[in-house]
């Protein structure tokens, strides 16, 4: 709160006229920083190419904002912007068959794909690859130590002739949207 007040040129006391404390000012920043979730782009397709959609999107404002990574952990107060994001998500999933239960917890799972992702990209900062550089840390190890860990040579040895680096993001989406296809199904008959 101290450090917001000098930024804003005001003392501590004054910035309590506006915000009653630490928790709504963090609400208010990232309320700011992500806005309400943008007109939706996909209306033809189904609930799959939504979620690909609002996932991607998110992905794109953690990016911008990495501070609204730590800022929008566990339980705390949420404004109207960032509940428009969840409502877009949970909304996808109508008419699937899955319980309002169980759409939160997708979209939660969606959210903690997008979020693991973006941490490791902003591990490596902006020009990293997050991929390629864990490929050639453990490449150096295995070349070192491979003979006790042969499962991992074969499969780093393999992706690296494929050039299987840099598929975290899809295919970790993939996986839960099959997953979620295959709950979907088995409720639809």
């Amino acid at each position: 709160m101290h450090r917001v007040a000098a930024q804003l040129g005001v003392t501590k006391m004054a910035l309590y006229r506006y915000v009653p404390g630490k928790a709504e000012l963090v609400a208010l920043m990232v309320e700011a920083a992500i806005g309400p979730y943008p007109p939706v782009k996909v209306r033809h397709g189904g609930w799959r190419e939504q979620l690909e959609e609002w996932a991607g999107q998110l992905f794109d404002v953690f990016r911008r904002h990495p501070w609204a990574l730590d800022a929008t952990v566990g339980p705390r107060i949420m404004g109207p912007a960032e509940l428009s994001w969840l409502e877009r998500a949970v909304s996808a999933l109508d008419g699937t068959g899955l319980s309002g239960a169980e759409r939160m917890d997708a979209a939660a799972l969606l959210v903690g794909h997008v979020r693991g992702i973006t941490q490791q990209a902003r591990a490596t900062g902006p020009a990293g690859n997050p991929e390629a550089q864990l490929g050639a840390l453990l490449g150096d190890l295995m070349q070192a130590h491979g003979e006790r860990f042969p499962a991992l040579t074969a499969a780093l040895t393999s992706a690296a002739r494929s050039h299987g680096q840099d598929q975290a993001w899809e295919f970790g989406l993939q996986r839960i949207l099959d997953g979620l296809a295959a709950l979907i199904d088995r409720r639809v008959r």
